[in-house]
């Protein structure tokens, strides 16, 4: 565990580190005998895996590539073992460990491309590109003199070309709106910060509302500062979004539930075959000891999303409600080898405070494994709760007195059905281009825009604008999508919705898109609901 565990005493000793000599290759003796076959002779406590390697590199017909079999053979039986146990090569494990470790060396923007133009969404407060004069609206049109424009270059290239080592530099040439010639920055890349919290706001007068995208080294320092600011503008309830979070760092997981729970109360423990059973429990510090709290789940939520929703729950600290979470209930070392690449091997189980495991059954494969969402979806179980069935034997209790389950999720404390209401033909057919409008619109009219620093100013000028019309004529002439009347009624205040959720975004980020996105989802107007009526 890291000095900030210490810090805060929560009692959650270091998992024993696992060794791996890798690169350990026995001889192999090939001797001739007249006109025999050649015979292997290996030695009797040999690897016969890299025995294997070294006959097909010497013997084999045709030229191999050892690497490529090597790294074929450990997925292979990584396979074998778990679900999430995996090895990575180098370039795949730095780009996983980007959002675990919250930064990455770039310029520090966000974008996406418009009419197959980069076009900047916004710039990183403090960041490189702001320091030089990047705007929101900038077109990017070369990078070190190399066009990238119209030339249909996906959106990961982009990201290598403007991602670099820190202090190393980069020209970019940009197209702004009045401006006749393209305009050219020398920028010095710098370390770039990845939020793992993606916003926190009152939703009303005493209920706060914080989104975690995943788990990282800085979500928790995120979260107590989104927590501090929340608090100053007079929250008393919380609403916890961990929707679609798939986990990431256990310790961030620990030190949020440790924010909630009282001294001693246990927050998980883990156990394996060669990991003896290690305990986190809150130190009593935590700062939102009282408050009513709701934590929202559904079937992506995962590992330490579920970590934090089972001790909520297994502490009868809150209210988890949603739809039943993805069942993770393992828990990986990352090992890294010396020439980059790197694998996480599960090494114990997870379990919530009553005791419960609630990793889901594998033994199937990693096929049907992942497969189970789609099971799950066909059986209803995302739309009827009275479809999921538990055994007895995975039935536990809470300190007062709540049933739960273990054995595939955390099952919420009330049900919330996925959302169909509004979804018609004509919104499935339009809705891969609600986005392209909302960019189109925020570009032609960004100046006005970019006067409003408020999302109730902001809807206020989308209000005046016939946004669902003029979308719909859009569609119409650009892709054919005929205007069908009776459907655009059903689905008139979901196209609406999303219009002005992602016009927001591009002027003031998820201060503007959240608030808005939030107001036609069920899950949330439920909980926003649940709390009013816990404080009456």
């Amino acid at each position: 565990m890291s000095n900030n565990n210490t810090k805060f005493n929560i009692l959650f000793p270091s998992l024993v580190a696992i060794l791996i000599v890798a690169g350990i290759l026995i001889g192999v003796s090939l001797p001739r005998r007249g006109d025999l076959n050649h015979y292997t002779i290996m030695r009797h406590n040999s690897d016969k895996l890299a025995n294997i390697m070294n006959i097909i590199e010497s013997s084999y017909v045709d030229s191999v590539d050892r690497t490529y079999l090597t790294e074929t053979a450990i997925n292979s039986i990584l396979k074998k073992l778990d679900p999430h146990s995996i090895y990575m090569s180098a370039t795949e494990l730095a780009k996983a460990n980007e959002p675990l470790q919250g930064n990455f060396d770039g310029i520090g923007i966000s974008f996406n491309m418009l009419t197959d133009t980069v076009l900047v969404i916004s710039t990183i407060s403090g960041g490189p590109s702001e320091k030089v004069g990047i705007q929101a609206g900038d077109k990017i049109i070369l990078v070190n003199d190399s066009l990238i424009a119209g030339r249909g270059i996906p959106d990961d290239d982009v990201m290598g070309l403007l991602k670099g080592s820190r202090g190393s530099k980069v020209n970019v040439k940009v197209l702004r709106k009045g401006q006749k010639e393209l305009l050219s920055f020398d920028i010095i890349r710098d370390r770039i910060p990845i939020n793992s919290v993606d916003v926190a706001y009152m939703v009303n007068e005493h209920t706060g509302y914080i989104k975690i995208a995943n788990f990282a080294l800085t979500t928790y320092q995120e979260f107590k500062k989104s927590l501090e600011e929340l608090e100053a503008e007079g929250m008393s309830n919380l609403i916890i979004d961990l929707r679609n979070n798939s986990g990431g760092i256990m310790e961030a997981s620990i030190q949020i539930a440790n924010e909630f729970l009282k001294e001693g109360e246990l927050i998980v423990f883990t156990m394996g075959r060669n990991q003896p059973r290690s305990e986190a429990r809150a130190n009593g510090d935590g700062t939102f000891g009282e408050g009513d709290l709701v934590i929202l789940i559904d079937e992506w939520t995962a590992s330490a999303s579920e970590i934090l929703a089972g001790a909520v729950q297994d502490n009868d600290r809150g209210t988890i409600i949603g739809r039943r979470s993805f069942g993770k209930g393992l828990v990986q070392e990352p090992i890294s080898f010396p020439d980059g690449s790197g694998m996480r091997l599960t090494i114990a189980r997870y379990y919530t405070p009553t005791g419960r495991s609630i990793q889901k059954p594998y033994e199937n494969g990693v096929e049907e494994y992942y497969a189970d969402l789609e099971t799950r979806y066909f059986k209803g179980e995302f739309e009827v709760a009275d479809s999921i069935h538990f055994p007895d034997s995975l039935k536990f209790t809470t300190p007062g007195g709540k049933v739960v389950y273990g054995g595939g999720g955390i099952m919420p404390d009330i049900f919330i059905p996925l959302d169909t209401t509004g979804v018609t033909p004509y919104l499935v057919n339009v809705r891969p281009y609600i986005y392209e409008y909302a960019m189109m619109f925020t570009e032609q009219n960004r100046e006005e825009l970019s006067l409003y620093g408020d999302v109730a100013d902001i809807e206020e000028y989308l209000d005046n604008h016939d946004l669902v019309d003029n979308f719909a004529k859009y569609v119409d002439e650009k892709y054919q999508i005929k205007r069908d009347r009776k459907e655009l009624m059903v689905s008139e205040s979901i196209i609406e919705n999303q219009l002005k959720a992602y016009i927001a975004r591009n002027i003031i980020d998820n201060k503007g898109f959240y608030p808005i996105w939030n107001q036609n989802d069920i899950t949330i107007q439920y909980a926003i609901d649940y709390l009013k009526k816990e404080e009456n």
